[in-house]
């Protein structure tokens, strides 16, 4: 599942790819983590969100910050995803993603990114909780 993610491609390049007039300002990122500022694209606009979702029903958004990734097998009847899933689906644009995988009692992150270094964009979900809107990976 995806901890950490990048974003560096010039917003001109994703509003071209997205068939968008404009994109919200954000900084080129090589290290995006969980309950950062993120870039969606949504019903043919962009936004910025908060990474972790959080669901309408939450008594408290804290919850979000464990609930950055969800499961393809099992997000159309998880309560915490199950509505966004249905109403609220979104793509999160990356550059690439990375993995960690032990090696000699350490982790070690990998880089995975599409080889032409092209944009590329993660299925995701997006919800509004009061005023935050947040989102999920899926």
């Amino acid at each position: 599942m995806c901890g950490r993610y990048s974003l560096h491609s010039n917003p001109d390049v994703i509003a071209l790819m997205f068939g968008l007039s404009e994109i919200p300002a954000y900084q080129p990122r090589y290290n995006i983590a969980p309950t950062a500022q993120v870039l969606i694209i949504r019903q043919n606009e962009a936004a910025m969100v908060r990474w972790g979702l959080v669901p309408r029903w939450a008594k408290d958004p804290a919850m979000g910050a464990r609930m950055n990734n969800a499961r393809a097998e099992t997000v159309a009847e998880k309560p915490s995803f199950r509505e966004a899933y249905r109403k609220r689906r979104c793509l999160i644009p990356a550059n690439g993603f990375y993995e960690w995988k032990l090696e000699n009692g350490l982790k070690q992150p990998y880089y995975i990114h599409p080889a032409d270094g092209e944009l590329f964009a993660f299925a995701g979900l997006w919800e509004q909780w009061k005023d935050l809107q947040t989102c999920a990976i899926i």
